[in-house]
């Protein structure tokens, strides 16, 4: 993966939806789970020797996701590099920890995991009832209750983790009516409403549950100090998903199925996910990542796979990916470069503006992206994704003098020129106040997609008199540094980074991550605006958008923030990004999801691990 939404304004769901799912009927018990049904590790002297000879026709296999060594497993912590088991976001993975709902993707909805049924906003909006399924256990075999679910919100605002600091201005309290009933109290504004319901609802569906027994051991063993707590490795973490660890070293990642995973209760998926392992080698960059994808060694592919039609087309190996045709999966992120606002010459607008009018995206699209990306013709920029249901919530034709398809290297040096941005000492460099206009663009090294693009931004430069050189620093520097302002003085002065995907609060959430100025100048910011942008104006918008309910006053306001944007380029979007990249190879394994695949729910290309789309897991057949 790359470290790397429909916006709704309401998120219901049947539950029955979830029991006709497209799982095939039941083979299992729906005994009440007792201790006796606790994990138990596979019989093996040593893990290392299974791991490196894993059976084919049991493992699945993946790559993009891992790059480096796992830390920790510890669902507290932001910092475990465990791309596998731990990812709390709008499609959060959830292959060994556990939300009370699923967000989909493909259909905006959330359906019902840990949880019973749908969730319910009381008459006035000010709290969220909702169930816990009984058959789900922990683990140890112990129930999963509400007690679990409001001590993990009480120990991130205890502890201040990054998920209880950034929901606590919107959920007050999260407490057990009972053993089985959740009341999630929204902090309220003035009018005595929820301030933002869509963040108190994205956290049910984005956040997981851990167990308050697992917790009350951690805090005892950290003597309840708060940096401790966050960075134990917790090897003994109980859990409620499908997997856990089984193995990992510098080399490899493999989880293990829990056979006596609850889920397969007829209540929920009514059978174990198919696969007994799941393993992700570390390859050192993305080349290595697609010559074992082409080996028949990678199954599930989520990474940038250069002209990945040639596979298919050229290559006639059994390789697929979710749409047939280009873009291929489907666009959903927007990369993007981001200014430093604290260097020199990039406070001015034209400057800005200027860069990214004289990229060639078009380039970036077919060589970087190698056509998986639509083009800012087809898809003018905003601050939406390429999905229809965001493109209605803007009006086009009132920001359409704002925006720009790239390569317009004399409107771009125009515009310097009108702002007295110009070449006086003749050495071929603009001078901003009598000093040269020189910049370093980065993205991190062996993210080949990015740095292509990295390139092309820096060749624009040179098309208008600003010097753009480049620099690619390895991920561990690279975050890092980008998460920490204020950032250095040099070396970092386009940056790229990336954008929300698909998720219940989108286009609200990724506007806010991308400009909102409660993010910059931070630390320890994985959030987004990572420039450094403040402009009050968007920051109202911002903040009113979530308690908007008329569709023609959500429009107007969606619209005035992307002529903000346009305006101000604080950032620019350097192509449209499937949410993940979802290849797959099918000579061990088949019955991916894909386009058209007459499931229902519909599963999405998230790589079988992040939100519904972990429902794939359950449909894999062998290939005869």
């Amino acid at each position: 993966m790359r470290k790397n939404i429909l916006f709704l304004l309401s998120i219901f769901i049947i539950a029955g939806v979830v029991l006709a799912a497209c799982q095939p009927a039941a083979e299992t018990t729906t005994e009440e789970p007792t201790a006796e049904t606790a994990v138990e590790e596979p019989v093996a002297e040593n893990p290392a020797d299974i791991a490196a000879s894993l059976p084919r026709d049991e493992t699945l296999y993946f790559n993009g996701q891992q790059w480096g060594s796992v830390v920790c497993w510890n669902p507290y912590s932001s910092n475990c590099n465990n791309a596998m088991a731990l990812a709390q976001q709008d499609n959060a993975r959830v292959t060994m920890f556990e939300t009370p709902y699923l967000y989909n993707m493909l259909d905006g909805k959330v359906y019902p995991l840990l949880a019973d049924g749908d969730f319910a906003w009381d008459a006035g909006m000010t709290a969220i009832t909702f169930k816990i399924n009984a058959a789900a256990h922990w683990s140890d075999g112990t129930p999963v209750t509400a007690e679990d679910v409001a001590y993990t919100w009480a120990t991130h605002v205890k502890y201040n983790t990054q998920f209880g600091a950034a929901n606590k201005d919107y959920i007050d309290t999260i407490e057990a009516v009972d053993a089985s009933t959740v009341l999630v109290k929204a902090v309220l504004g003035d009018d005595g409403k929820a301030i933002n319901p869509l963040l108190v609802q994205a956290y049910l569906s984005s956040n997981y549950v851990i167990q308050k027994a697992w917790t009350e051991k951690l805090e005892a063993r950290t003597d309840g100090d708060a940096a401790a707590l966050m960075a134990d490795v917790a090897e003994d973490v109980v859990f409620s998903g499908p997997y856990y660890k089984f193995f990992t070293d510098d080399t490899k990642v493999v989880m293990v199925r829990d056979d006596n995973y609850w889920g397969q209760d007829t209540s929920m998926f009514g059978k174990l996910p198919v696969p007994t392992y799941l393993a992700h080698v570390i390859y050192k960059d993305n080349a290595a990542g697609t010559t074992a994808l082409q080996a028949g060694e990678v199954d599930v592919s989520q990474q940038f796979n250069s002209n990945v039609q040639d596979l298919w087309l050229k290559d006639n190996l059994p390789i697929s990916t979710y749409l047939a045709d280009a873009p291929y999966n489907i666009g959903a992120s927007l990369p993007t470069a981001y200014y430093n606002m604290a260097s020199y010459g990039l406070d001015q607008v034209a400057v800005r503006k200027a860069i990214a009018m004289a990229v060639d995206y078009n380039t970036i699209i077919s060589n970087a992206m190698t056509n998986q990306s639509a083009t800012f013709t087809q898809v003018p920029r905003s601050l939406m994704n390429p999905t229809p249901g965001e493109q209605a919530l803007f009006d086009h034709d009132a920001v359409a003098d704002l925006q720009w398809a790239g390569s317009d290297i004399e409107g771009a040096n125009q515009l310097l020129d009108d702002a007295g941005i110009v070449d006086a000492d003749g050495d071929g460099w603009r001078e901003y106040n009598g000093q040269n206009l020189h910049y370093i663009a980065t993205c991190p090294n062996g993210w080949s997609d990015w740095q292509a693009a990295i390139e092309v931004v820096a060749a624009a430069g040179k098309e208008i008199g600003i010097d753009i050189t480049t620099n690619y620093p390895e991920w561990s520097v690279y975050q890092t540094v980008v998460t920490n302002w204020p950032l250095p003085e040099t070396g970092y002065d386009i940056l790229m980074m990336w954008s929300d995907g698909a998720g219940p609060t989108q286009p609200w959430g990724r506007i806010r991550h991308l400009i909102s100025s409660e993010f910059a100048q931070t630390t320890n910011n994985w959030n987004g605006n990572w420039g450094g942008y403040s402009n009050a104006d968007a920051d109202a918008l911002i903040q009113a958008i979530p308690t908007m309910s008329d569709a023609a006053e959500l429009k107007a306001a969606y619209t005035e923030l992307v002529t903000i944007y346009l305006t101000d380029v604080p950032s620019f979007t350097l192509m449209y990004r499937p949410q993940s990249f979802h290849t797959v190879n099918e000579s061990v394994w088949t019955n991916f999801p894909h386009e058209g695949d007459g499931t229902n729910p519909a599963v999405p290309p998230l790589d079988l691990t992040d939100g519904w789309s972990i429902a794939g897991l359950y449909n894999l057949t062998l290939v005869k």
